[in-house]
């Protein structure tokens, strides 16, 4: 296992997840909705700021559903895919920066920016994890995804530590004040997310077709491709069986992610203390992901997706009694060992279930359906909070999410692992 996770596309594309990490921890999960509460969403009600942070979620999960499997049928046909991945990592770093400049209260330019910029990041994820195939075999799959995950964790977990001094101790990097120091953290994770991305760009090869189309040609070849791709779906029941299963529990996941600091706040829990939770959940989440990724191995993906979804649940639960910091870090460090490792074996499992020379399309259609998902899970958490004004209630709402995606994965059936 050793040497494969030292080959250099091996690496290469790792760092990837080394590189867009810094958007999901420093941005998505960490800073933005702070500043979209309190700077962008200044003297608005909790539950209508959650609302709103819901919809923009939702918005942006709703972009990158509905053109995932399109662009990701054209990438193929076209040889692309690597060409699309920068090109969506440039769009969110771009994206991301501009948030500098966003004046307080004016928080519908920082929606549109941070749809934008998910976009990028979701757009990006999605070439990505279609280069998995590329750059190891199946025997290795569970161990390479891991391996990405991993990296994404400790590289986002270390720009955040710097980006955190950056707001609590702005003197230090000759900022004026904690507010200058989180916006110049957009900047940070621009610049780190666009640099660590040329690797791969320099040392993997992706898979392309015997006759590569130019992108006009390419974009006819690829309606028609996902037109068969969708009739080829109805006859693959393993494949649609792991796809809705999948819609719903990462939905979960990802509304965890992207709520969790929100609900924190709307607890009134200090803000440093959510910031000091995330930070834990990153470096916990660095060895839980290698971790899953040798269980995988033995006990196979689907067995490992099981352990963590039962995880979450009994997460979610107790989020809802939870009134303490010490309680949020405690939940942290359960979130830490799950997340990294039901994201990776997702990924590995479906690698394997993908017909050779598909996969930017199959993971464009991955993409559709977690996307598609996240539409649901942020806006649901942000109706029930507007409606109950409970925000127990609507973490607690999550659980539902995975629930029906471990019942739809009982009838997932993975072939034994060629070796």
């Amino acid at each position: 296992m050793r040497s494969v996770l030292l080959r250099r596309p091996v690496v290469s594309w790792a760092l990837c997840d080394w590189a867009n990490s810094a958007f999901a921890t420093t941005v998505m999960a960490g800073f933005f909705p702070i500043y979209f509460k309190q700077y962008w969403n200044v003297g608005v009600e909790a539950t209508e700021s959650t609302f709103r942070l819901g919809v923009a979620n939702g918005v942006a999960s709703l972009a990158v559903a509905l053109m995932a499997p399109l662009i990701g049928a054209i990438a193929d046909k076209g040889g692309a895919r690597l060409k699309l991945l920068m090109l969506f990592t440039v769009l969110g770093a771009a994206m991301t920066v501009s948030l500098f400049w966003v004046a307080r209260g004016d928080w519908v330019t920082a929606s549109v920016l941070y749809v934008a910029a998910s976009l990028g990041f979701w757009g990006g994820n999605q070439f990505y994890d279609s280069l998995l195939p590329d750059v190891a075999e199946e025997k290795d799959f569970d161990v390479v995804s891991a391996y990405g995950y991993s990296l994404g964790y400790l590289g986002g977990g270390l720009l955040f530590v710097v980006n955190v001094l950056m707001a609590t101790k702005p003197a230090m990097f000759g900022i004026a004040d904690a507010s200058e120091g989180v916006r110049w953290s957009f900047v940070t994770v621009g610049i780190w997310w666009v640099v660590f991305t040329v690797p791969v760009m320099l040392f993997v090869k992706e898979a392309r077709p015997a006759n590569a189309l130019p992108f006009g040609p390419a974009i006819g070849a690829g309606l028609r491709e996902l037109a068969s791709t969708l009739r080829h779906l109805r006859g693959e029941k393993t494949l649609l069986w792991f796809l809705l299963a999948y819609w719903f529990y990462i939905d979960g996941v990802n509304t965890i992610i992207k709520m969790a600091v929100d609900y924190g706040l709307s607890l009134g829990l200090a803000q440093s203390s959510l910031i000091t939770a995330l930070l834990v959940t990153q470096f916990v989440g660095f060895p839980a992901a290698l971790a899953f990724g040798w269980l995988g191995k033995r006990i196979g993906p689907r067995a490992g997706i099981f352990i963590a979804i039962a995880v979450y649940m009994g997460a979610a639960g107790y989020a809802y009694f939870l009134d303490t910091e010490v309680e949020f870090y405690a939940l942290a460090v359960v979130i830490g060992l799950v997340q990294g490792g039901i994201q990776s074996l997702s990924r590995s499992l479906f690698g394997r279930l993908v017909p050779p020379g598909k996969s930017g399309e199959f993971f464009g259609f991955y993409n559709l359906m977690g996307k598609a998902a996240a539409i649901l899970g942020p806006i649901l958490t942000g109706v029930v909070a507007l409606l109950t004004g409970d925000s127990r209630l609507a973490i607690v709402s999550v659980s539902v999410l995975f629930i029906i995606g471990a019942a739809f994965l009982t009838r997932v059936r993975v072939a034994p692992v060629r070796v």
